[in-house]
């Protein structure tokens, strides 16, 4: 049996929940390093102190939790009967996991229960489409810790599969920006986005920022989102924005915000915009609440009409693309 295993960020189950999961946020010193190491964590547990109630009020005003596991685990069903249904591999069937990075279920429980399911062969799956040290990174990161533990594997210095391991055979998929299938997804939801206007809008994408000190050294994050948007507008024609969303702290972030730009095309006199959250594959509190709420509530007052694209899911496209990745790397790693 095949495991794949799709890892994203995880989010609170409960409003209880909000300040632990802060905690393990910024803790990592793969998103922020908050001075020395030995005070990491003394910081960051201040930061989850200082934002729980701000950040409560957020989740409470969309259900009082993060959709976000449950997202995951439609989208990793959904992948498990398209797998088992469309390929065959030497009698063997596919099973797929879920593992998050700072709320449960975590990487390494994933990973504990694909070794007592007798899980050999991993495909660890990132669902971050544009590749970043704070995102897909900090997840692949922490799944080879974790599986040195489970399964006392070793690694090697390669970053795609790892080899000399008789425990396991592990293929990691990094980056996706460009896949085909995926940008067909995308395109999709645009088309359809568009289509819920009576004049064609502007469409913006709205990718969640990063820190600009990990682009200047060298974070491919910025130009695989412009690497999407580059192919998407090779199959529509749209008149597009960029801009970032959801930046914390004092330093200094990608810019322009998604606020600021809001506030251009104001000024630039249009009136209806279509958002597209590049970066995010599946709806959360950066989709339901920050986009759906707080930005347009803000272009409401600056008079656009600002409508939102449905986000990927489990729309079929998108398990698609999936399932694609994870058949090319089967038969690369000859597990067919």
């Amino acid at each position: 049996m095949i495991g794949v295993i799709l890892l994203n960020l995880g989010g609170p189950d409960s409003l209880e929940a909000v300040k632990p999961f802060l905690y393990n946020l910024f803790s990592d010193r793969d998103i922020i390093k908050l001075g020395p190491l030995f005070i990491q964590k003394p910081i960051a547990s201040l930061i989850a102190n200082l934002r729980a109630k701000k950040t409560q009020d957020a989740y409470n005003l969309i259900g009082g939790k993060s959709p976000l596991v449950e997202v995951t685990n439609a989208q990793a069903k959904a992948l498990e009967d398209l797998l088992n249904s469309k390929f065959e591999i030497r009698n063997s069937k596919f099973k797929t996991y879920v593992g998050m990075r700072y709320w449960h279920p975590y990487i390494e429980d994933a990973l504990k229960k694909m070794y007592a399911d007798g899980i050999r062969q991993i495909i660890a799956f990132p669902l971050y489409p544009h590749y970043s040290v704070t995102t897909s990174g900090s997840s692949i990161r922490e799944f080879k810790r974790a599986l040195t533990r489970v399964y006392k594997c070793n690694g090697d210095k390669k970053e795609e599969y790892c080899i000399n391991c008789p425990p396991v055979s592990v293929r990691i998929i990094k980056s996706w920006f460009d896949h085909p299938l995926y940008i067909d997804a995308l395109v999709e939801k645009i088309q359809r986005g568009i289509s819920d206007f009576k004049e064609r809008p502007v469409v913006l994408f709205s990718a969640h920022s990063l820190p600009k000190s990990f682009i200047d050294e060298g974070d491919p994050y910025a130009n695989e989102i412009r690497g999407t948007i580059e192919a998407v507008t090779k199959k529509i024609d749209i008149d597009w924005r960029l801009s970032y969303q959801s930046k914390t702290g004092p330093v200094k972030w990608l810019e322009p915000t998604t606020e600021q730009m809001l506030h251009k095309l104001a000024q630039e006199g249009i009136k209806d915009v279509l958002v597209v959250p590049i970066s995010f594959v599946s709806d959360h509190i950066e989709t339901l609440y920050e986009i759906d709420m707080l930005y347009k509530d803000r272009a409401q007052k600056l008079g656009i009409n600002l409508k939102r694209i449905e986000s990927l899911n489990v729309s079929p496209k998108f398990i698609e693309a999936i399932a694609d990745m994870v058949m090319t790397n089967v038969k690369k790693a000859g597990w067919v």
